[in-house]
């Protein structure tokens, strides 16, 4: 997942997703749509089984063909969503079978994207804890090795394992929280924490990284903070 220029971090990944590597047809040109690559923010996901880039900015989700100039804007029925002056925006994962998920950074709420159909569907989600607070989630990934989605609150700090259905969402007790979270990944297994933990996530925010290691009940997890100089080794792009 990447926040920034969105215009070059799109191109970055249209070469690393097309196999003949860039070309000035590789990808769209930010010229071919000016509004959408001037947003001051941008997420992205390149699906390279189906060599496509999908992109949310706050004027909602766009398909692209990485080969080609072929745009798709897919509308997102009912999405809640506010700008950077509130926090860091809402993400986008693809779940295993390409299926593009989009979260709300306002109400606990995420919307499905058939990979195939291109057909949104809606997921308000039953939280096992916090019914009384505005949750909602600036970072989201897909975890294989759980076979389930984690995704972070920027406000409270708070971790939830989501269930491949989208319907339920529990929340991971945390040794302390991770307030402003703006990108989550799963690590590769077996990287460990400095304290000898496995670290299986990622987590970006504006100041560090931390790498969160579960517990074996997976019920709970431990955090650990690092420097944004060690940001290359984090693993959430």
């Amino acid at each position: 997942m990447s926040i920034g220029n969105p215009a070059k971090a799109f191109l970055l990944a249209a070469c690393l997703a097309a196999s003949g590597g860039c070309d000035s047809g590789a990808a769209p040109s930010p010229e071919s749509n000016p509004a959408e690559w001037r947003a001051p923010e941008a997420r992205y996901r390149v699906d390279p089984a189906r060599n496509r880039v999908w992109v949310l900015t706050l004027e909602g989700v766009a398909l692209y063909d990485v080969k080609g100039s072929k745009r798709v804007a897919i509308p997102l029925p009912q999405w809640v969503a506010v700008g950077n002056a509130y926090g860091c925006m809402p993400d986008l994962a693809l779940g295993p079978g390409g299926d593009a998920v989009v979260t709300s950074n306002v109400v606990p709420t995420l919307w499905k994207i058939d990979a195939e159909t291109l057909a949104v569907t809606v997921h308000p989600l039953a939280l096992d804890a916090d019914t009384d607070k505005d949750v909602g989630f600036s970072a989201l990934t897909y975890s294989a090795e759980q076979g389930a989605f984690f995704a972070l609150s920027y406000a409270h700090g708070s971790l939830w394992r989501i269930d491949r259905q989208l319907e339920r969402a529990q929340k991971i007790e945390l040794s302390e929280p991770i307030r402003g979270a703006c990108a989550l990944a799963a690590r590769p297994r077996g990287v460990r924490q400095p304290m000898g933990r496995f670290a299986e996530l990622c987590v970006r925010t504006p100041r560090e990284i931390w790498d969160v290691g579960f517990a074996p009940s997976r019920r709970s997890a431990y955090v650990t903070a690092r420097t944004r100089v060690e940001y290359d080794s984090c693993g959430a792009s």
